[in-house]
């Protein structure tokens, strides 16, 4: 019997197969916030993960994340998702320490495919400094890896999504378009040289650019993943109580990701993110392919930053000095909403 191909038993791959944000808000609005006075981050409000006070030098952070594979290199799927997971941690300005794998697989998948994801996502997390010390395993017809991480932050070093404040300018660390480019990549509209370009930045993790970060103490960081960057934006706009202006001529793109979105190509969660995000975010004139890139799903995204103008050229600086991207994309003002010019 042929062995089926990693994506071909799956429905949706990588973080477009998140649920949607719109009926996350939802589903979160039953549940009470836990009030305990060492819970630092918790669902009142989200963010990228949970954060528990130990004492006064150290914190914990605390987060999950898995997903269907979004490639058929069973390697390739392992470290990517092992590297979305672990970013987390470096969004909420923390130090990945200790990683559980979250796996479900198809019996009749070879062993030697699921030994593959765990090779790598074991390196992977090694790399980001921590140790992946066991996890759960479990049967299912969809094939899911992923990872729990437990990190440490000190209690005044968390980055938050909701500390965005009005004169604070707005950066990107990674391109946009992982989703357009896989989806295009398997249409054959792209070749193997944008998939392989696209795979090098979902699996960088977000260490290097989070070091450089933590110096300029920045108002709110978050990673741009599942709900594409308009969604991320909105929500870094609306839990700060600000708006957030985009210049579109800004946003980076990765070689042929507005290719693919020129010739119609949509990713499964660009209208989930359209309908969180869009009442929220105005893109009057922007073209259909700059929609498309900034609704298109992340998978391992960039960290998106807000800080002080006036430590902008500086931090510039330091991200050319260490060969590290880096884009600036907008600012903050007083108001509400996001805007993109």
């Amino acid at each position: 019997m042929e062995t089926p191909t990693l994506t071909g038993l799956t429905a949706g791959g990588g973080c477009a197969a998140k649920y949607s944000a719109a009926r996350l808000e939802q589903l979160l609005q039953g549940f009470v916030p836990v009030e305990a006075e060492n819970l630092l981050v918790g669902l009142s409000p989200a963010d990228d993960a949970a954060v528990y006070k130990l004492d006064d030098e150290r914190a914990l952070v605390f987060t999950v994340d898995f997903f269907p594979p979004l490639v058929d290199d069973a390697g390739t799927f392992g470290r990517i998702a092992a590297t979305n997971a672990l970013n987390d941690v470096f969004a909420m300005g923390g130090s990945p320490l200790l990683a559980l794998s979250i796996a479900a697989f198809p019996e009749e998948l070879p062993t030697e495919v699921l030994a593959a994801v765990f090779a790598a996502a074991d390196e992977q997390v090694r790399a980001a400094g921590a140790l992946l010390a066991g996890g759960h395993t479990i049967r299912d017809r969809e094939p899911k890896y992923g990872l729990a991480v437990v990190g440490t932050v000190h209690p005044g070093g968390i980055w938050p999504k909701s500390g965005a404040r009005p004169g604070d300018a707005v950066f990107l660390t990674k391109p946009l378009g992982t989703g357009l480019v896989l989806a295009g990549h398997g249409k054959g509209i792209l070749g193997d040289a944008e998939l392989e370009e696209a795979v090098r930045w979902m699996t960088t993790l977000n260490a290097a650019a989070a070091d450089v970060v933590r110096p300029f103490e920045p108002s709110a960081v978050t990673d741009v993943t599942g709900f594409g960057l308009f969604g991320h934006v909105h929500e870094t706009a609306d839990r700060s109580g600000v708006r957030i202006r985009l210049d579109a001529a800004a946003l980076p793109a990765l070689d042929g990701a507005l290719e693919v979105a020129r010739r119609g190509v949509r990713t499964g969660g660009d209208p989930r993110n359209r309908d969180f995000a869009a009442p929220h975010v105005e893109t009057d004139g922007l073209s259909e392919e700059l929609l498309a890139l900034g609704y298109d799903a992340q998978t391992a995204g960039g960290l998106l930053i807000s800080l002080p103008a006036d430590k902008a050229l500086s931090l510039a600086s330091a991200f050319r000095a260490r060969e590290l991207f880096l884009q600036r994309i907008g600012r903050v003002e007083a108001g509400a909403g996001v805007v993109v010019d």
